[in-house]
């Protein structure tokens, strides 16, 4: 259940409270995809996890303004589990980063980091990185989706 956003001294907009918390996929539709530039980036997400959770991923991670009170959020943030995943079958663009993250905007309007790899500047798992917000330095929440294509729950 994705929990109600909060407001976080020192931020612009409202944030999911610290933690990782569990939400499905149609969860994720109901709190976020709320106008037309959300719904955008809703199915550019919906589309990359549809290609992750068909190879096998079993959960992915959350984050970005996508998950906060922005009305317009630039994109969204994804660290994907790599467990189970062939990387001879994953579309190229979720492990090539020659071009940084460029790919996968152009494509799927979001970026999307492997759960084994590291956020440069701070040697943190971009797990750990992503609730820390970036403005006021305070813990806030990311979400996590489980493979909806295992269990049938999809939109």
């Amino acid at each position: 259940m994705i929990p109600p956003l909060i407001i976080v001294p020192g931020t612009i907009w409202p944030l999911l409270p610290p933690g990782i918390h569990e939400a499905t996929i149609q969860e994720v539709f109901a709190s976020f995809a709320t106008n037309p530039h959300r719904l955008i980036l809703f199915n550019g997400l919906k589309k990359g996890l549809d290609h992750l959770f068909s190879l096998g991923c079993p959960k992915a991670y959350l984050d970005g303004s996508y998950v906060t009170g922005k009305p317009k959020p630039n994109d969204y943030e994804v660290v994907w589990d790599v467990s189970y995943v062939d990387p001879g079958r994953i579309d190229p663009v979720f492990i090539d980063f020659t071009m940084g993250t460029t790919f996968q905007k152009a494509k799927y309007s979001g970026e999307y980091f492997p759960s084994i790899s590291t956020e440069r500047s701070s040697g943190k798992t971009f797990i750990e990185f992503f609730q820390i917000d970036k403005m006021s330095g305070k813990e806030k929440g990311i979400l996590r989706i489980v493979n909806y294509l295992k269990g049938g729950g999809t939109i």
